[in-house]
């Protein structure tokens, strides 16, 4: 009886010590993942940003009509590829601005009511994945920023009052 005793008491700490060891692993792991997801969140924040500042237009640059174009007319494109988001003004039509956000207005007008940012993913069938609804919802401030959008309590887009006149994109 004595050595069963001392056979279940060595299996008894031996089943203890693995404890004690796969503890020790989850912790180790919890601190990668912590130190992933913030790797992770300080890159999209840093993509977000980057997105933002090559969406604006040079603070230097003429604006439409002073370079001996019409008002109205797009700038030609950023040599690295940047979409160019003019700001809203009387006579501008929707059609002026990229199609992912001459798309984004579409959706807008016929939605009738404000929308998240991950409603207007689904909308316009954009995929729903957080990174790719945080993309989506720079566009959205950056329309809302240029007048193109109004924001609304909650996180919400919705058309401006004077955007419903210009609405014209060609479909």
């Amino acid at each position: 009886m004595g050595s069963l005793i001392e056979e279940l008491g060595r299996r008894e700490a031996a089943a203890r010590a693995e404890a004690d060891r796969l503890r020790a692993r989850i912790e180790e792991l919890s601190g990668e993942l912590a130190r992933a997801e913030e790797q992770a969140t300080r890159l999209a924040i840093a993509r977000e940003e980057v997105t933002r500042v090559l969406e604006e237009p040079a603070a230097a640059g003429p604006l439409a009509g002073q370079e001996g174009r019409p008002a109205g007319e797009a700038r030609p494109g950023s040599p690295v590829g940047a979409a160019t988001v003019p700001p809203w003004r009387e006579g501008l039509e929707a059609s002026v601005l990229p199609r992912p956000y001459q798309d984004l207005l579409e959706v807008a007008a016929g939605a009738g009511r404000p929308l998240r940012a991950g409603e207007f993913a689904a909308a316009a069938g954009l995929p729903a994945a957080k990174a790719k609804v945080e993309g989506l919802r720079s566009k959205l401030r950056l329309l809302a920023e240029r007048g193109w959008l109004a924001p609304a309590d909650g996180g919400l887009f919705t058309l401006p009052d004077h955007a419903g006149k210009t609405l014209k994109t060609g479909q």
